[in-house]
């Protein structure tokens, strides 16, 4: 039983390490995002025609159209946008269609620009109905097109729903109106887990937190102080009280990453080291919010939506913790691995965050 369980630690810390050069040596475009992507969309009828305005980040679109990504950085600018006009308005046009009463209305893109200052690409699209509908229904085909994670916030008269690959269409009038804050606080929960587990930057500082040991108060006080904070500034970003700009949270959370493992190497004590994850928890709840503030939600849904996202990132963080923090004791007693393995893991880390900074840094 010993040997069993001593292998399943020795693979256990092989993929961990794996995961940590993988992580290292990532692309730009996987070290800058999650994989769980959002777009929104506020619509409105007058009389037989639906407008829409159509808002996603600009590596959404990267990912949606990958040819129109000239240079290759997973990103869309003004320049690549207009030579690919064509190709975006052609996705534009299907990849979301509109039927009135069972009857479809033709589509087509009217404006589409990128807004450096949100770093995202906006869409103004027409659909014109043959007929003032009584029912109208809204479809995104395009959702195949981006991760298989990815929300979209759409706003029509005052419903709101969240659609993703598994509910891709929304009907509105008779029978299948609109869900409601139910609908919203569940995808917002779905989408929170998704945003942890997918989040490798903040696992890999969580891991970091957890590598070292110490006595289970400890441990308690660090992840509780972490998870107050990211909650604290969860709710300042989502709330638009204040939010510093991704180019600014993104490389310090690399940092923190670099410092609980450069940390680790030194630590002695545990015991206070919930006073340092709690200010790092402040800046990685900046990075939480990135996903919410990307919806624009609307301002009565932002509580509901809110509480159920931080709820899901709780939930997936505990996922993970349950996972991982058995593991890691374990290890740590097994003559195999010790304090050497402990540091080398932490090394790993450090060299991880510093890479991500540069990577950052350079996309900024």
């Amino acid at each position: 039983m010993t040997k069993v369980v001593g292998r399943a630690l020795r693979v256990a810390a092989t993929l961990t390490a794996a995961a940590i050069v993988l992580a290292a040596v990532a692309p730009e475009r996987s070290a800058l995002a999650h994989a769980v992507g959002v777009s929104s969309g506020e619509y409105r009828l007058d009389g037989n025609v639906v407008y829409g305005d159509l808002g996603m980040a600009d590596r959404e679109l990267a990912r949606l159209l990958p040819a129109i990504d000239t240079n290759h950085d997973g990103s869309i600018d003004a320049e690549e946008l207009a030579a690919g006009r064509d190709a975006v308005v052609r996705a534009g046009a299907a990849g979301v269609t509109v039927q009135a009463d069972g009857k479809a209305c033709p589509g087509s893109v009217d404006r589409a620009w990128v807004s450096e200052e949100d770093n995202g690409a906006v869409f103004q699209v027409r659909y014109t109905c043959a007929a003032a509908p009584g029912r109208l229904t809204l479809a995104m085909p395009m959702l195949d097109g981006l991760a298989p994670g990815h929300r979209h916030m759409a706003r029509l008269f005052r419903a709101v729903a969240v659609l993703d690959r598994a509910r891709a269409t929304w009907t509105l009038g008779g029978a299948h109106a609109s869900s409601g804050a139910g609908g919203i606080a569940w995808s917002m929960l779905k989408l929170g887990v998704e945003h942890i587990l997918t989040g490798w930057d903040h696992l890999l500082f969580l891991l970091g937190l957890i590598l070292i040991g110490g006595r289970p108060r400890a441990l308690v006080a660090v992840v509780s102080a972490f998870t107050l904070a990211h909650s604290i500034t969860l709710a300042l970003a989502a709330l638009s009280v204040f939010a510093p700009s991704p180019r600014f949270v993104e490389p310090a959370i690399a940092l923190s990453i670099a410092y609980v493992g450069i940390e680790n190497l030194f630590l002695e004590d545990a015991r206070k080291r919930w006073r340092i994850t709690f200010a790092f928890g402040l800046v990685h709840g900046f990075g939480f919010a990135g996903a919410l503030r990307e919806i624009a939600l609307p301002h009565g849904q932002v509580p509901v939506a809110l509480v159920s996202f931080n709820l899901g990132v709780e939930i997936g963080q505990l996922a993970v913790l349950a996972v991982a923090l058995p593991l890691t004791l374990a290890a740590r007693n097994a003559p195999w691995f010790g304090d050497r393995g402990a540091k080398a893991l932490s090394v790993a880390i450090a060299v991880a965050g510093g890479a991500l900074f540069v990577l950052r840094l350079a996309a900024r």
